[in-house]
């Protein structure tokens, strides 16, 4: 199948170094001023101008008229939690009455009351509100997300939300890249016993992910009195000796020490970072880390510890943004939001934002040679915005602009 997208107004390619795009690199979008596409068999072949795509135009070619609109990569999602059930609207309003998000979780709330929920659905329930939730993404831009496991913690529970990740990406159109978050929580019947959960994690849950081929990552909140950094390690080395990438939660509660094990294992991404200090941020440029920025999370929990992305960028750090979407400290799937909080309260410039929610997002999944770019050779998946100038979709927040979302050269949404 042969697709042409004319009439972009904008094609925002980030064209650029097969990489992970750093410092000054992260600024320069590549755009097209009336720009075209063609697109063959769900891959790009060209991009350049309208006159210079048109020529090449035949009559058994589809054309897509993006009408004077923008035209950007799909957004990829780095970091979400999207298989739970129920949702804490009820913790929503003890934090407006001045509850703290680290009270609701001594007081059994928190990340264990989605478990104990989650635990009672069965993985057609999951399913279902899983694809309302992919829905959500696409209405949004997002064609790719990173999806962790972490509301089941016990073997048949995590197997289940894996299986639940798997079928949802077998189903389509949004593409879901698995993660195994066996050790997000100590679950209630181990409180007091975690060492014995971490047993649980290492011996049976890694192996039989890997057996089932569920996820291509491990992830651990490492936070002390949760996993700190000696347990963290264990883990995470004994998934990488399985096959397992490594990502890791750090220093999102406490100067833990995360990033500088990010480092020493040489992990995929260190995600969160809000407590980061400097000794954190250069262990993670020595060792070529990708940090995963959540203010997504920082905003909805009312905290103005922002980590310190313009730092990070600074020195060197292939930064990415991600949603962080999950039933408790970020209920939101929407990347134009995150854009807007990343130019308002981390200081990123509007287009450093785009380069982390799509380029650099995609290298930190190993992604990068596929998706995330408007280049020959990669997968169709591009967004046409409801606006003139891509600077808009972070400017105007709060507003879906997807007007259509394109995935393997196939329209996946539409807003009508």
């Amino acid at each position: 199948m042969r697709l042409a997208v004319v009439g972009c107004s904008q094609l925002v390619t980030l064209e650029g170094p097969q990489r992970p795009r750093i410092r000054e690199e992260m600024r320069n979008l590549a755009v097209i001023e009336n720009g075209a596409m063609l697109i063959e068999d769900g891959r790009i072949v060209r991009t350049g101008t309208r006159s210079e795509i048109e020529p090449l135009i035949t009559a058994e070619t589809d054309v897509i008229d993006a009408k004077g609109r923008a035209v950007l990569p799909g957004f990829v999602d780095a970091h979400t939690h999207p298989v739970f059930a129920g949702n804490r609207a009820d913790e929503f309003d003890k934090r407006s009455q001045g509850a703290t998000y680290q009270e609701i979780a001594a007081a059994g709330g928190g990340i264990r009351s989605t478990v104990r929920k989650t635990r009672l659905a069965n993985q057609d329930q999951l399913k279902n509100a899983t694809c309302g939730y992919a829905e959500w993404f696409l209405r949004g831009g997002t064609t790719t997300i990173e999806a962790k496991s972490g509301y089941g913690l016990s073997l048949d529970d995590e197997l289940k939300l894996l299986q639940v990740i798997r079928d949802v990406n077998q189903a389509g159109p949004l593409r879901l890249v698995p993660t195994l978050l066996g050790a997000h929580e100590v679950p209630d019947e181990y409180r007091g016993r975690a060492t014995e959960y971490v047993d649980v994690v290492m011996e049976e849950m890694l192996p039989a992910v890997q057996r089932e081929n569920l996820a291509r990552f491990c992830d651990v909140f490492c936070e002390p009195g949760i996993f700190p950094v000696d347990v963290s390690r264990r883990i995470l080395q004994h998934a990488r000796k399985l096959g397992f990438g490594v990502r890791l939660h750090a220093d999102q509660l406490s100067l833990s020490g995360g990033a500088q094990l990010a480092a020493e294992l040489g992990a995929s991404t260190a995600d969160h970072l809000e407590r980061t200090d400097a000794a954190g941020i250069a262990a993670l440029a020595s060792a070529n880390v990708q940090p995963v920025l959540l203010p997504g999370s920082v905003y909805a929990l009312g905290s103005t510890h922002y980590p310190a992305a313009r730092a990070m960028i600074d020195a060197g750090l292939a930064v990415v943004l991600a949603t962080d979407f999950n039933p408790g400290s970020s209920p939101t799937p929407s990347m134009p939001m995150i854009l807007s909080l990343a130019s308002t309260h981390l200081k990123m410039t509007p287009a450093e934002a785009i380069t982390a929610t799509t380029i650099n997002a995609a290298c930190s999944l190993g992604l990068g040679s596929e998706i995330g770019s408007l280049e020959p050779g990669k997968q169709a998946d591009f967004v046409i915005h409801d606006c003139a100038d891509w600077r808009e979709i972070g400017y105007f927040f709060g507003i879906e602009h997807a007007a259509a979302v394109y995935i393997n050269g196939a329209l996946a949404f539409e807003r009508r």
